[in-house]
Formats: C-alpha cells, structure tokens, sequence
C-alpha cells in the first residue's frame, strides 16, 4: 500500500466472526435495534469482507425465539384477539417481520434464522446439549433448589417478565423490575424484588422452591478482575465495558437505611462474620460487606425479620442456567433431574456460535469448520452489544468461556484450541429525543418501518453511524416525529437526520457524476488511465491509514468524519481542476496550448475517478447499494473493486492489460440527472 507508515499499520484476523444481539422474537424492530446495534455491526462486518475476505467473514444474528418476555407477549396478544395459533406461530410471524425489516436496512447477515427456528435451531439445540454438559463435567454447574413466583389464583409458576415491581439493588431507581432482572440490566435473586405482582392476576404471588442448575460464577472472580485489568489497559476496549464489568466484582454487600442503625446494633452478632461501615456524607445507607454470598443471603432473613429494611448491592451470584418454563431449548439430563428448559440467557451467548455452525453447513464446509472462527488463534469474534448486556457478554460469558477449558463443547474431549475469548464492540443508549428507546416504554419510538416512510435507508445508516455511541448516550431526533407540533411543521427548522446525508446526496453524488458525465462528453465514454497525481496519491495513502486504525478500534463516528472530509477534498479536486483546464481551453490560441489544456483535462479525470474509487471503497460499509451502483456502471466486479488487496496508486491495478495499452477503461453510459444517492420522496418539492 503506498507510503503507509508501517509504524502504524494494523494487523487483522485471518478470519471473523461479527454478532449483532439477539432481537426478542415478540415485536418489531425499533430504530433502537437498527441503528444502536445492526447498523454498526454490518458496517464493521462488510469492512471486514472487503479487507480480509468475504469467505473469511461471518455476520450472524438470529431471533431469540425463547424468554419471558416471548411468553407475556403472546399471552397478551391471545387475550387481544391478535394472535389465534401457537406460541411458535407468534415467534414466526415476529421474526419474519424482523428479518424483512434488517433487509429493507440493508444488514448483510449471513443467517438471520432463530434460537428455535429452522436448522439453526436444530444446531441450537445439539450445541445446547454439549455446552451444558461440559460446564457440568468440569465441576461448574451447582444444583440448587431456589423461590420462584407462583401465581395461586392461575395456578402456574410465573416466568420473569410476569412479575413486575421495584429494583432491590441498591442505587438503582428502575420501577420496571421483574422477577431477577430490572430493565436496566440488574440482576438479584427473585426474593429481593420489592413489591412483586403478577400481571396475569395483579395478586401477589408467593414463593415456592423449584430445582435448576446454577453456573458457579462467583468461582471466577480473579479471572473476571484479571480480565477487567487487562481490558482497562487495552486502549481499543471502549471504557464501560470494563467499568461495568468491575461494578459486579466487589464484595457481597447489604445496604440499610441510617435510621435503622440502632435495630442492626441489636442483632448484629448474630448475622454472618461481616465489616460494617457508616454511611458517606451525603448517603442514606450504612453498608454491612460479608465475605461470600452465602453469608449475604444468610444475614438477610435476620435483617428484614426484624423488620429491617434492605437493599443488596451488585455481585457476582451464581448464573441460572435452566428454568421451569415449558417453552425453551431443553435442558440434557443430568444427575436424574430431567424436564427442565435452559434460561434464554445462557443459551443465547452460545447461540452466535449455533448460528455460525449453520452459516457453514449451508456453504457446504465440514461441521468442524466453526471451531476456525471461534477457536483459532488468528480468528476473532467482535460482538456488537448494547450497554444493558454487558453483565452478561462481559461478566458471565467469559467465566463461562474460561469454565469450558480444556473441553470441546460438541465432543466433550480435551482439546487445544477450545473457545477463544471474545471482542466486546458496547455501544451506549440511542435514545428518542432524550428518552431512552423502549418498546415498553411509555414513549413508542418509532419502528423501522415507520421511519422509512421518510427517510432512505441510506440517510439512516450515515446518521446511525456519526451519532457517536461508542462514546455516550447520544439522541434520535427525526424530525417528522417530533413531539412538538409547530417543530415538525416548520420548514425553518432542520431535520437532524438529514445532516450526513447531504454529504451523500449532494457532494458525493455531484463527484461521481461529474467524473462520468465528462468521460461521456469529451473521452469516447471511457475513463482514462494514467499517473495520478503525487499529492493525490500521498493523500489518499494518508486517508486508507487514517482509516483502516479508526477501524480497527471501531471508531465509527470518526470514519464518517474522515469520509466527510475526504469526499469534500476529493469533490474539491474535480471542481478547481476542471475549473483551471477549462480556462486553459479557453485562453488556448496555439496547437501546443490546446494540447496542454486537454492534458490538464486527462489529469482532472484520472485524478477524480481514481478519488472515486477510494471513497466508493472506505464508503462501502456505511452505504453499500450506492457504491455498489459507482461500482457498477464503472464496469469493475465487485470482488475486485471493493478489495484492500492492491496498492493504489492509480485505477490500471484494476484494468486490463489491453485497456492500460490502450490507456483507457470503457464505463456505462451514465442516464441524465442520475442519481447514485437519491433522497426520499417526501423530501423533494
């Protein structure tokens, strides 16, 4: 690659892996799901296919057809009238809803199947099975009988998403808490929830023992801080993930309200060995810290017997694996418990790799094939999640990973390549305007189907991408859907999403169809071959290695940055050359000045496609239909065109051997007031 600072080059994987969550199979898709995790990740994902090949990639994704939150949704659209089949007809009908909308975004997915949908989810189920077993034969997995909601009027043990209350955890103000999650992504055990009720009856639901598999997190608290350390000093790791991470590696800790000290004094010699500390300035609570968690919860029934109020604090507990739901992926037999369903948390963290698995066995490769993507050395897996999960991708996850060792999850037998640790890509909250977006919320953001209905998809991925939510929370302001009725009506106010898209639909558009209109006008319509211009090839060399490191650490506000600067140069480049040559024409009175002028002119166009072709390259991944449209009418394959493979120093890399003889490249004929990025309908007057 031309005059590239070696110094700075990066290194990449021989091969990939890019996972973009797992949409609830109960609902469309929000701008949320698109723009906070899909758009980000297929952008990465096709970056990928162009830089290392796209036989090397696999973008995967899936509905998660299993959970709580599927099982309310399809009881209260049975109860509307919505919904007259089968919960698995209610998770289908969702998920081909979804899967119409990633494609109408253009998300290049390899397979977008299901946890309990098609082979996908045969392949689900199998590696089900052998992740379960291996954490079990390595010593990992606990069997513990434990409370669980039971609704007495229905008659049935409730799910998560059935009992609703308030968070436990101390700090958090979260009044949408279910079962042993809140919706800001904590986690308890199901006794803690304050003031639960059940949304089948609205009748408080008692607690009754049940048995289920735990995985022994708590086990691998060095290995998390170890982890947590090493991600802190890592500067390409995006700083929440390890915060967050370390904000669930801290004691066992009980908080109690300051006016209760006098009653904590009465009994505190008989609660489990423990440290007491007195509130901070400011703070209501004292903390009581204990060694284990099994001191924790055994302090707490002496505390709130004596009718002392308390919340518990972030902590590693040991991570349900199974449940009592009948709609799940089942759980293998083990030690004479059988009839069990795993929780849709564990198996979706394995479910990218069931996905991968059956992105393969459709390609034709051996089952094997999976293990390099997900096990070699020179492989990586970058997961695109949002910050709620980032307990379970960070925190429970890598344990889990590390328990598997040295087992092969599908044989069970030792191996030397077992699972690799994976890349975390967390993004922060896109929110509405300056509302987090929630489908259950009490603001509907709109879906992405809605907002299709005034903007291209297009214009939504460049805006998506330069909002910056690698750094901080960051809000959607489209404004068709603006709250405040005169805003939206008013032609004086700018729409915010429109912003990138002019640099689509006004810059890059005029380059590129300035570059083909003059190959037609005054170069037999071909584009000419010839030297590029050293500043310009100096430039671009500078702009593929700005690049491709902003890339590499995922940066994908700052590619849009550098694309906005670099076109705006590039379209610079064509209007003052053409400018200059066409005076030069026009004061030409002898042979030799028209010569001279035409030769300028030559220049302009070989400069100006060859900065086309760079920035349909680097533009690729956020807009792929438009460069790919460049791509086409300039006559080039895909395949080659859209490479990292070459050296760029002019377009003859590309070409022909009897085309560079001939010093030209024949291109389509470009229609009339063609537009390679268009707006949407409702934007043109």
């Amino acid at each position: 690659m031309a005059d590239l600072n070696m110094s700075e080059k990066v290194e990449w994987p021989a091969r990939a892996v890019v996972t973009a969550g797992m949409p609830y199979g109960n609902k469309p898709l929000h701008f949320g799901h698109i723009g906070g995790v899909f758009v980000p990740a297929d952008c990465f994902a096709r970056f990928l296919r162009d830089r290392i090949g796209a036989e090397n990639v696999r973008f995967v994704s899936g509905t998660d057809c299993f959970g709580s939150p599927i099982n309310e949704g399809y009881r209260k659209a049975v109860e509307a009238g919505t919904c007259d089949g089968s919960i698995a007809d209610y998770v289908m009908a969702n998920h081909e809803v979804q899967k119409s909308t990633l494609e109408d975004y253009q998300i290049s997915l390899d397979i977008y199947e299901g946890s309990g949908i098609g082979h996908a989810g045969d392949v689900h189920q199998t590696v089900t099975d052998g992740f379960i077993r291996v954490l079990h034969d390595n010593g990992h997995l606990q069997l513990s009988s434990t409370l669980q909601f039971f609704d007495t009027q229905a008659n049935t043990f409730l799910n998560g998403r059935q009992v609703h209350g308030r968070c436990p955890v101390a700090g958090c103000k979260s009044e949408n808490a279910y079962a042993d999650e809140c919706d800001l992504g904590h986690q308890y055990e199901p006794a803690d929830l304050i003031s639960p009720v059940s949304s089948i009856t609205g009748t408080v639901p008692e607690m009754r023992p049940v048995e289920n598999w735990y995985f022994d997190l708590p086990a691998f608290r060095d290995y998390l801080d170890a982890s947590a350390e090493a991600m802190e000093a890592d500067p390409e790791i995006r700083a929440i993930v390890p915060q967050t991470v370390k904000e669930f590696l801290v004691p066992p800790i009980i908080f109690v309200k300051n006016e209760a000290y006098d009653d904590y004094l009465a009994l505190a010699d008989q609660l489990p060995p423990h440290v007491f500390r007195p509130a901070e300035k400011g703070k209501q609570s004292f903390e009581l810290e204990f060694d284990t968690i099994e001191d924790r919860d055994a302090a707490r029934p002496v505390l709130t017997g004596a009718g002392i109020r308390l919340r518990t604090g972030k902590a590693l507990v040991p991570f349900r694996i199974t449940g009592n739901i009948e709609w799940g992926v089942r759980a293998p037999e083990m030690e004479g418990v059988e009839g069990l369903t795993v929780w849709c948390w564990p198996e979706s963290l394995w479910a990218p790799i069931s996905f991968t698995i059956a992105a393969n066995d459709a390609r034709g490769l051996p089952r094997g094939a999976w293990r390099d993507f997900w096990c070699a050395d020179d492989a990586c897996v970058y997961q695109f999640i949002g910050q709620d999960n980032l307990y379970f991708y960070g925190v429970a996850q890598p344990a889990m990973w590390e328990a598997l060792k040295p087992l092969d999850i599908l044989t069970g037998e030792a191996t030397e390549t077992p699972l690799r640790q994976t890349t975390l890509v967390a993004n922060h909250h896109m929110l509405f305007g300056k509302t987090k977006a929630s489908s259950s919320g009490k603001v509907k953001p709109p879906t992405g189907e809605q907002l299709l209905e005034h903007y291209t998809v297009e214009q939504l991925r460049a805006h998506f991408l330069a909002l910056g939510l690698d750094q901080k929370s960051v809000g959607f302001s489209p404004k068709p859907f603006d709250p405040d009725e005169k805003k939206r009506d008013d032609p004086r106010v700018a729409d915010p999403v429109l912003k990138e898209g002019a640099l689509l639909t006004n810059v890059f558009n005029r380059l590129a169809r300035s570059c083909f209109y003059e190959a037609q006008k005054n170069f037999d319509g071909c584009m000419p071959l010839g030297a590029v211009s050293p500043d310009v090839v100096a430039r671009v060399a500078q702009v593929l290695q700005t690049y491709e490191a902003t890339m590499h650490r995922v940066e994908l506000h700052s590619i849009m940055s550098q694309m906005d600067e670099f076109i705006r140069y590039a379209n610079k480049c064509w209007t003052d050359g053409i400018t200059a040559a066409q005076k030069l024409g026009d004061d030409a009175e002898t042979a030799a000045q028209q010569a001279a002028a035409a030769a300028a002119r030559r220049q302009v166009l070989v400069d100006s496609f060859y900065l086309l072709r760079v920035a349909a390259l680097l533009m690729h991944p956020v807009v792929p239909r438009g460069c790919e449209t460049i791509c086409d009418y300039l006559s080039f394959d895909f395949a080659d065109f859209f490479s990292w493979n070459y050296d760029f120093e002019g377009m003859e890399e590309l070409c022909s051997a009897m085309e560079i003889d001939e010093g030209a490249h024949r291109i389509q004929p470009l229609p009339p007031r063609f537009d390679f990025f268009r707006k949407h309908e409702s934007q043109y007057k």
